[in-house]
């Protein structure tokens, strides 16, 4: 029925309406609809030190490119007072625009209907702007700010959650799906984002966890707070869950606009290339000091990485979490690529369950996305310990090497000084599959370090000797003179080449554009089966 006496005094049963008042009819009811049923939840919205969802959109999305759907939608259900509160939109805003020009598709909870909760009506619209995003090849942005399940439509509700993970599995590696959380996230509302490729988190206003503090006190008498169970620094350093973390909204919305623009649209495309004003054959000079000759000494690996690629910038993906291994996506000569580094200035850039995973999954998707990966290698092996044995580092640790070996995308590795034992196959080499393997001469690629190779050969002769550090000392430099020398693994064919540090730019540019056009087949069957 129309709006009665907003547009006419006449009741509306007694009159026929004209389109012009129709028209002015529905404005009306788009206003409420974008302003919402009360004027006082943006107050409680911003007082709280955050942004409404269509505040968010606009800065997300191209100016003025937002097109919504579902706008009028509200909920069928009775009871519990539901009858007498059926706002618009139902909680959750729906649509398309575009992120530097390119289409985007994103729902974004409204905290101020029914705090964000999610109902039946609300879950079939993020349902339906999900299918439209496969169906289009365009990546899906969601803005997480909600209560969980809406209780008074119950089971209802839970089963408008499983849809939306069907969905979230039916999308992994064919569009990108970014989720950014903004508010809370509790129990299982919180699996949605843990299935999509990359969480944003706002520090202090967003939190994720399956039981919240009240349930964790009752059950285990722990005393935490919101954000110490789930803050964005909790899930940013210590649990992985989220990747990213920022202080405010404005900057976090940002961040996810820039990673967009490294990412292609779909599985069929590939990433877009940008041009660039630093050339390709430039010299990477400062390379020769950055790296020290001691393999024992410590160094940023991600100073390399800036003097790598275009104009030293970088996207780092899990900056606060696993820090001996490095994960970015960024360009060379124009072209995007996946780097993944070890990182001896963190544990002296060993593997451990947590970095293999980090990288692990990190390479799982510049795979399925189609862009390149470059390996940066300096590892000195698998961190040992009853810890990491106990927690399944075998387990754990092959699922880098299953990544690696299931990759059909260019793959480039680079030794630049230690690649020890079982770690150098793992960090992508030549013999599981890396299209080139190249080495700078300070490489040292062997089963283990020089030391404890000779304590192993040469144990007897050692103990025997008058002078056992001598003879361990003449020991280790035979070992390395014979099995360590940069050109052993070259003259195998392990290694591609042997390069000067200063070339490594120019000579990553030419194999990435070398490689551009590769293809290579998986073997027919329906999907492998990872290490768990």
């Amino acid at each position: 029925m129309p709006v009665t006496g907003k547009i006419s005094s006449a009741p509306a049963e007694h009159r026929e309406w004209t389109l012009h008042e129709r028209v002015e009819e529905l404005g009306l009811i788009r206003d409420e609809a974008y302003e919402g049923p009360d004027p006082a939840a943006t107050e409680r919205q911003h007082a709280k030190g955050k942004l409404t969802a269509r505040e968010r959109i606009a800065l997300l999305l191209d100016e003025d490119s937002f097109t919504e759907v579902e706008t009028l939608r509200r909920h069928r259900a009775s009871g519990f007072g539901l009858e007498n509160k059926k706002p618009y939109t139902d909680g959750v805003i729906t649509g398309w625009g575009t992120v530097h020009g390119r289409t985007v598709f994103v729902y974004a909870h409204d905290f101020r209907i029914f705090g964000g909760a999610l109902g039946e009506a609300h879950a079939t619209k993020i349902h339906k702007i999900m299918d439209m995003a496969i169906a289009a090849g365009a990546p899906l942005v969601s803005l997480n700010d909600g209560a969980g399940a809406r209780i008074q439509e119950g089971v209802s509700a839970l089963a408008g959650y499983g849809g939306i993970f069907q969905r979230n599995t039916k999308a992994s590696g064919v569009i990108p799906q970014i989720s950014v959380m903004l508010g809370p996230c509790a129990g299982g509302a919180a699996y949605s984002p843990a299935l999509t490729d990359f969480v944003f988190m706002v520090r202090e206003t967003s939190q994720m966890f399956i039981t919240g503090p009240d349930v964790v006190r009752a059950v285990t008498g722990e005393e935490i707070t919101q954000n110490g169970l789930g803050g964005a620094d909790v899930h940013s350093a210590t649990s992985g869950v989220s990747h990213f973390a920022y202080d405010d909204e404005e900057t976090c919305l940002e961040e996810v606009r820039y990673l967009l623009s490294l990412l292609p649209q779909n599985n069929r495309e590939l990433p877009p290339a940008a041009r660039t004003e630093d050339p390709a054959d430039r010299s990477t000079d400062s390379l020769l000091d950055l790296v020290p000759d001691d393999p024992g000494r410590s160094y940023d690996i991600r100073a390399v990485i800036e003097e790598i690629v275009d104009d030293g910038e970088y996207f780092e993906v899990h900056p606060a979490w696993a820090t001996n291994i490095v994960c970015a996506l960024s360009r060379i000569d124009g072209g995007v690529v996946g780097i993944v580094a070890n990182q001896p200035a963190s544990y002296a850039g060993v593997l451990d369950i947590e970095s293999s995973e980090k990288a692990a999954r990190f390479v799982q998707f510049c795979d399925a996305f189609n862009i390149p990966l470059v390996t940066l290698v300096d590892v000195p092996g698998f961190l040992p310990g009853v810890d990491q044995e106990h927690n399944g580092i075998i387990r754990r640790g092959a699922k880098l090497l299953y990544a690696y070996c299931n990759a059909t995308v260019p793959r480039i590795s680079l030794v630049l000084r230690k690649a020890y034992g079982g770690a150098y196959i793992v960090m992508d080499s030549r013999s599981i599959g890396a299209d080139l393997a190249l080495a700078w001469p300070s490489n040292e690629i062997a089963v283990m370090g020089a030391e404890g190779a000779a304590n192993v050969i040469f144990r007897r002769e050692i103990n025997a000797a008058d002078d056992p550090e001598a003879v361990r000392a003449q020991k280790i430099k035979e070992y390395k003179a014979e099995l360590m020398h940069p050109y052993y693994a070259a003259e195998r064919g392990l290694v591609d080449d042997v390069i000067d540090p200063r070339e490594t730019r120019r000579i990553l540019a030419r194999s990435l554009a070398m490689l551009r056009e590769k293809h290579a087949d998986l073997p027919s069957r329906k999907h492998g089966n990872p290490p768990q």
